[in-house]
């Protein structure tokens, strides 16, 4: 299956800043198999070297700090070739290796001719931890759940995908386009974006695997919240979870702790919620009180909604079964359109830097679903699961701050469509989000000139 972060790791390779790559994501999301693929596409031989297997490794770090002896033992043990600018170096399952984090330092100082990237699950978790890490000295790079675009390449559809990028005007998509990607966005909100569950529909088209393989990985999420340092957490880790379809139903997404337990209190819980942030498996999006730069200059740190890393994993938490797939558009307004805004923010975090936040007041109730930092411009952002789709928020927003306000989005069944300041983008191209929004503001700009 065909990852579109490969050209990240390319760049990565040909840099000449390049430095010791850590690669984050969640379990089975696909950091070792981009990795050995990456190695075997670009490189003369790959390394690979796993910590959770062979323990054993940990101890080559642990005596010295030369790097050129570190890979020397390494190399003996393993059996394997070694050679600087020529062999991709994978450290894998880094999580519980201080030692190892510790060493980039001086693989980034000391012998920047080796190409070294590190992997493991729960990184997050073990970068969140006050230790010795050698700051400055590594580049960062994130792996999601496979987009609606790398799931039509997986699915066969290509022709599908090309034509998304191919578009470069505002107007809407001929029903010969529009339905078929309506039909595979309906098939990807049951798969989800991980690689496995992906690969037992589209390869194996056996829904049966595919709902097994989405109950295995969040079994395996579920095992590793025993590992929270201290154990009294765990339980609040699992309620936590398990709440988020709950909380997500509500007609007002704001995250209440009540829903976890009754009578359960922010602070007694708020330790477990930032093991699940910081671990990448939930989202959270603050409440902006205004469209303001830079946008976390407006958060409202008492009010915040909490998503999942994944549509399909969501739909699986949710006990929603593959059936809905069938029944028109129940899939995109199941649970108040939950699916469909975790989807929305599932795009828009891998295109925009600045994490997006929602805003809302409540007297009288409005809300709008996402705000984003698009360079120096603020958006609202609104996600309709239907094809009716006046949306009161979206009008209230930009009543209340006017002049602010250059664009306005909206996600949803509907066709492609400019309205005056209204961008409508149908759901199945909520990948091409950024591209569209510069091409409406372009016409925007060029109309009031």
């Amino acid at each position: 299956m065909e990852r579109l972060i490969l050209n990240n790791l390319l760049k990565w390779k040909n840099s000449k800043y390049r430095k010791p790559l850590i690669l984050k994501g969640v379990r089975q999301v696909g950091k070792t198999w981009i990795l050995k693929e990456f190695g075997k596409e670009y490189y003369e031989n790959t390394a690979y070297f796993n910590f959770d297997e062979n323990e054993e490794y940990k101890q080559f770090f642990e005596t010295t700090k030369d790097v050129e002896r570190i890979l020397q033992n390494l190399m003996l043990a393993g059996g394997q070739k070694i050679l600087p600018e020529k062999t991709l170096i994978i450290f894998d399952e880094i999580q519980d290796c201080p030692n190892v984090i510790n060493s980039m330092k001086y693989f980034c100082e000391n012998t920047p001719q080796y190409h070294i990237a590190c992997a493991g699950s729960l990184l997050g978790i073990a970068l969140a931890k006050p230790s010795s890490f050698p700051v400055g000295k590594v580049d960062f790079m994130q792996i999601n759940p496979m987009t609606f675009s790398e799931f039509l390449l997986a699915n066969g559809d290509e022709n599908l995908m090309q034509y998304l990028k191919s578009i470069d005007t505002l107007e809407p998509i001929p029903a010969a386009f529009f339905n078929p990607l309506y039909e595979k966005l309906k098939m990807y909100y049951v798969t989800g974006g991980m690689p496995e569950a992906i690969f037992m529909w589209t390869q194996e088209r056996d829904v049966e695997a595919m709902q097994t393989a989405l109950s295995n990985i969040i079994g395996a999420y579920e095992r590793d919240f025993a590992k929270h340092p201290d154990v009294k957490e765990f339980p609040k880790i699992s309620m936590i979870w398990n709440s988020i379809p709950s909380q997500l139903a509500r007609e007002n997404k704001k995250f209440i702790y009540r829903v976890v337990k009754e009578g359960a209190r922010a602070r007694e819980y708020e330790d477990a919620l930032q093991w699940l942030v910081d671990a990448s498996l939930a989202k959270k999006i603050y409440r902006s009180t205004a469209p303001g730069l830079p946008i976390s200059a407006y958060d409202d740190l008492s009010a915040f909604k909490i998503y999942l890393v994944d549509v399909g994993l969501l739909r699986r938490l949710a006990l929603l079964a593959p059936t809905a797939f069938g029944e028109g558009n129940r899939l995109f307004t199941e649970f108040k359109g939950a699916l469909s805004e975790n989807y929305v923010l599932e795009a828009l975090l891998n295109q925009f830097e600045a994490t997006p936040r929602y805003w809302s007041e409540s007297n009288p109730p409005h809300e709008v679903d996402f705000i984003i930092q698009r360079e120096n411009d603020i958006i609202p952002v609104e996600v309709k699961a239907e094809t009716n789709t006046t949306s009161k928020s979206l009008k209230k927003y930009k009543e209340k701050f006017g002049d602010k306000i250059k664009l306005r989005i909206r996600f949803s069944l509907d066709n492609l469509k400019l309205d005056d300041d209204m961008l409508n983008i149908p759901l199945f191209m909520a990948d091409e989000a950024d591209r569209l929004i510069k091409i409406a503001l372009e016409q925007i700009n060029y109309k009031t000139k």
